[in-house]
Formats: structure tokens, C-alpha cells, sequence
């Protein structure tokens, strides 16, 4: 028996189909980028003001005691 070959697409749905594949790339792209960068950012920078005294202190610093959240003044 012979082998039947698929049609092939019409020009403009190829067209279309590939400019909606490269669409999707370059979002997945940014989206990676972007996490990236923010997570870079979480890492590297401090934060701008000491954690609030009326919250319980997260991190390695929760285990200290509360006299050296006390402020010298």
C-alpha cells in the first residue's frame, strides 16, 4: 500500500502558527529573566529599615534574645 502523506498547511496558518510560537518564547523568556532578576535582587540587597519591634524576628536572628533587639540610646 501506498503511504499518504499529510497535507501541508496553508502558508498563512504556518506563518501565523510560528509567529505565535516565537510570541510564547520570548514571554517565557522575560518571565525567566524577571524571576531571575528578582531573586538576585532578594539576595543582594539589604533592606532599606530594621524589621518592626512589634513583630517576631525571622531568620538566624529569631533564635537571639530579646535584650539585643533592645536599642543602645
Amino acid at each position: 500500500m501506498a503511504r499518504h502523506r499529510r497535507p501541508l498547511p496553508a502558508p498563512a496558518a504556518s506563518l501565523a502558527h510560528r509567529a505565535h510560537r516565537a510570541r510564547r518564547q520570548v514571554a517565557a523568556g522575560l518571565f525567566g529573566a524577571s524571576a531571575l532578576a528578582a531573586t538576585v535582587l532578594a539576595v543582594a540587597v539589604e533592606p532599606a529599615a530594621p524589621p518592626a519591634p512589634d513583630r517576631a524576628p525571622a531568620g538566624p536572628v529569631a533564635t537571639t534574645s530579646d535584650l539585643a533587639q533592645v536599642s543602645e540610646k
